[in-house]
């Protein structure tokens, strides 16, 4: 058992690692691609761009995000069981649900990108740039459903070579179509930004399918009775009809969770403009407003939280095969350590924005609104970076429904800041919003892990 402890801790470091060096490259690309980006289109026109992050994130909601974390958790789940031929099997299931997702959503999209533009995000502008948009789609849940594959072997090289592979591409692309609109004479248009995010996701996707390899499995698998199943070559008992519905029973939730939190997090993100034209700003002046804060300021703040990031994915195939084996008291270590990080991490960086905030927004974008809004979301960081790592241990042992209402809890509190504060008070009360948010989600996730781990995971005797 010593041993079993030691291996998994060791593979659980050292994927931890590969991602948070491919997550430190890509922020590090990310930071001067923003600035670059800042100082080419301007503070509206980053608002502009930063308006279609949330058709990105529900577009992935929907097509992917809960397929990709379902593959993780039954992969990691059949690799304990020594299955491989049912890990893949898992993996062939959910992309070809999300292929057929992914182009539906697609399709969507480009057809209705101007209502979309005009009634939801609330600038004509946008429409083309949706239009790009929807291409990426396909190859975006391509390569997340191969990255939750390899998440749930716990070998994360794959998923890190991806992710600094599609950055290097989005921002190598851009800056290409930067020189080329310089040597034509005329201004980088917004759409090119859009078009680096294709491209990213297409060659990202090619390198996943480019290095995917299966292992061979030597061992039959034994099929469950009453299941109905399919056999290879090997005679290996495949339950398709059983792993398709396990899959689709668990990311159905995921994904419906992930819909809503996305539609909510829509929703707010398009009211602060307007709610900011309420309090006195003009058009112009709202998106400027609008994009020093999500495009500048945030991505600052959001820097560090590249290691949690990395905890997090691992956290979710680390809790689950420990639960499938019984191993209560390496769940209770895992929780007791990642809380232990998550704070003192968090701290950390609360004391250096709180010191260096207003130098790091004169610095990185000459803007000093930038700075001064570091230096407020200094004092969300333990919270966020605790609460995103708490929702990976509640999913990793079986409880994404809470973890939805949680973060639904946590939204709806940032809208009631935008709806009623921001148009009395500005900006400054819904960075105060997020705060009080952050802190909910991260006390309560707290306190449903303890009851969870008191009623559903009784103190281990001699363990």
């Amino acid at each position: 058992m010593q041993k079993k402890t030691s291996s998994l801790k060791t593979t659980f470091i050292t994927g931890a690692l590969f991602l948070t060096l491919a997550g430190v490259l890509t922020r590090v690309i990310g930071f001067f691609y923003r600035i670059f980006l800042s100082r080419l289109i301007g503070a509206e026109g980053l608002g502009i761009y930063q308006l279609m992050a949330p058709v990105t994130a529900l577009g992935f909601a929907v097509t992917a995000a809960g397929i990709q974390t379902s593959i993780s958790r039954f992969v990691s789940m059949e690799m304990g069981r020594k299955n491989s031929a049912g890990a893949k099997q898992y993996l062939f299931i959910g992309l070809a649900i999300s292929l057929l997702l992914s182009t539906g959503t697609g399709m969507l999209i480009w057809g209705s990108a101007d209502a979309l533009a005009t009634v939801w995000l609330g600038d004509a502008r946008c429409a083309s740039m949706l239009r790009v948009l929807s291409l990426s789609f396909v190859p975006s849940c391509i390569h997340a459903c191969i990255n939750g594959y390899y998440y749930g072997l716990k070998k994360t090289a794959v998923p890190a070579v991806c992710q600094l592979t599609e950055q290097i591409a989005r921002v190598g692309s851009v800056y290409l179509f930067y020189c080329i609109s310089v040597r034509e004479n005329h201004p980088l248009s917004l759409d090119a930004t859009m078009w680096g995010v294709v491209i990213g996701e297409i060659a990202s996707t090619l390198v996943s399918l480019s290095v995917t390899r299966f292992p061979n499995d030597k061992q039959p698998s034994v099929c469950p009775a009453g299941h109905s199943c399919i056999y290879t070559k090997k005679k290996q008992a495949v339950p398709l009809f059983s792993y398709t519905k396990n899959l689709i029973c668990m990311a159905l939730p995921l994904t419906a969770n992930r819909v809503a939190l996305n539609l909510f997090a829509s929703l707010e993100n398009t009211m602060i403009p307007k709610s900011l034209r309420s309090f006195g700003y003009s058009n112009s002046e709202a998106l400027s407003v609008y994009g020093i804060l999500t495009g500048m300021s945030m991505s600052v703040v959001m820097f560090p939280s590249v290691i949690t990031n990395s905890i997090s994915v691992l956290l979710l195939p680390t809790i689950s095969e420990a639960e499938a084996s019984g191993d209560i008291s390496l769940i209770r270590r895992t929780i007791k350590t990642t809380v232990a990080t998550c704070l003192s991490l968090g701290f950390l960086c609360t004391v250096g924005f709180l010191y260096l905030g207003d130098y790091a927004g004169n610095l990185l974008f000459d803007n000093a609104l930038a700075g001064t809004f570091i230096v407020t979301l200094g004092w969300i960081c333990p919270f966020l970076y605790l609460g995103a790592t708490l929702g990976s241990i509640l999913h990793g042992l079986g409880f994404p429904g809470l973890t939805f209402l949680l973060n639904m809890s946590a939204c709806g509190i940032r809208i009631l800041f935008v709806l009623f504060l921001v148009p009395r008070f500005g900006i400054r009360s819904y960075l105060w919003g997020i705060l009080v948010s952050q802190i909910a989600a991260a006390l309560l996730s707290l306190i449903t892990l303890y009851v969870i781990c008191s009623r559903r995971l009784p103190p281990s005797s001699g363990r």
